[in-house]
């Protein structure tokens, strides 16, 4: 029986993905010689050569034998001005989806990954591009994980430690949970990248019952909550999913979402000029986040304008204005810098195109 949080549309299909095991399935798959360095060979791009792991003859010959060694062509790279780096991804079945690749110079250089989990979206949300698509299928756990090595072979950063990840790509993370969860441990497995969870973030349109499912599971990433509206009715009209999940029950399920030392939430507002960003909408955010505004962070996105769409992003006073009523109620609130938005990586922007000459 389809569970709620899962999604009925298929992922790959074939023989297991050489990107998707782990060291004790590698070892129960019969892996001559010793699982965990073969693992690692797989999951540490930063000692590969010519884009290709390092692998002994007879680890190469079994892995070809027993698993599937493809990785996605990179089709495409568009750069913006601001060194945000988009690279199309070609599936083995011609499909494309998009990795967004974010580097940031502050104390220390680090780099965000912003990573797929489908081939589209199934959600519909009114401002997005992706969602326009509509839903082709899920990723599979090596699909997702391929994202991240193919980036940092291509763009680094060659120091895992550099590197933090948000599935706040093409999809909706929480339809395709048993492969997204299944990434989150490839990537995090010491073996491996051994990345922490506080540098891994999934973000979700309000799946409620994906959201109790993620927070039962281990290692559990950090979680992620787009809003985008304070009342049920402007929220209905924005992100059909509220119709199934109304406002009331996603923040009962954030509630029940129990947070760890130092774990911080975050909630996500997309600003649309002259349809959420007035004063009452400000007023109706701050009744809907309730006691998580004094701790947790607020994330403003002024809308990132996409062919077709009939939304903009609001005047820069009417978004400041906006983010003056929400401090002055106690939220903690950041302005997203849209990145890559001039080469349509940004926020809301991503549109996977099938086929080579896609």
């Amino acid at each position: 029986m389809q569970r709620p949080w899962e999604s009925a549309v298929p992922g790959p299909q074939g023989p297991p993905s050489a990107w998707s095991l782990l060291p004790d399935e590698l070892e129960a798959l019969g892996c001559p010689g010793h699982p965990p360095s073969l693992f690692g060979a797989l999951q540490r791009p930063w000692t590969w050569q010519g884009g290709a792991p390092r692998l002994g003859r007879a680890s190469r010959a079994w892995l070809e034998g027993a698993c599937d060694l493809h990785l996605p062509r990179i089709a495409d790279r568009a750069e913006s001005g601001d060194g945000t780096v988009k690279l199309a991804l070609e599936l083995a079945d011609g499909l494309r989806v998009e990795t967004v690749h974010m580097p940031r110079d502050l104390n220390h250089p680090r780099v965000t990954l912003c990573l797929s989990s489908q081939v589209g979206c199934a959600l519909g949300c009114a401002f997005c591009a992706t969602g326009a698509m509509g839903i082709q299928r899920n990723l599979g756990a090596g699909e997702i994980v391929a994202q991240v090595l193919l980036a940092m072979t291509a763009l680094g950063p060659s120091n895992p430690s550099q590197l933090t990840l948000v599935f706040m790509g093409m999809g909706e993370p929480l339809h395709n949970l048993e492969a997204v969860h299944r990434a989150i441990r490839l990537l995090a497995h010491p073996a491996g990248l051994g990345l922490p969870m506080r540098r891994i973030t999934v973000s979700t349109a309000g799946l409620v019952a994906g959201i109790d499912r993620l927070a039962g599971l281990h290692p559990r990433p950090w979680l992620a909550v787009s809003l985008n509206a304070g009342t049920d009715g402007l929220r209905d009209q924005l992100m059909p999913v509220n119709r199934a999940h109304p406002l009331a029950d996603l923040m009962a399920a954030v509630r029940r979402w129990k947070l760890k030392p130092r774990e911080k939430l975050t909630f996500e507002y997309v600003l649309l000029g002259g349809v959420n960003d007035r004063p009452a909408d400000a007023e109706a955010l701050v009744q809907a986040l309730g006691e998580f505004r004094h701790r947790h962070n607020l994330n403003l996105i002024p809308m990132n304008a996409h062919p077709g769409s009939p939304f903009g992003a609001p005047e820069g006073d009417r978004v400041e204005g906006f983010a003056a009523i929400l401090k002055a109620q106690g939220c903690f609130v950041t302005l997203r810098k849209s990145r890559g938005r001039d080469v349509g990586a940004a926020c809301g922007q991503l549109v996977g195109k099938a086929g080579r000459d896609g």
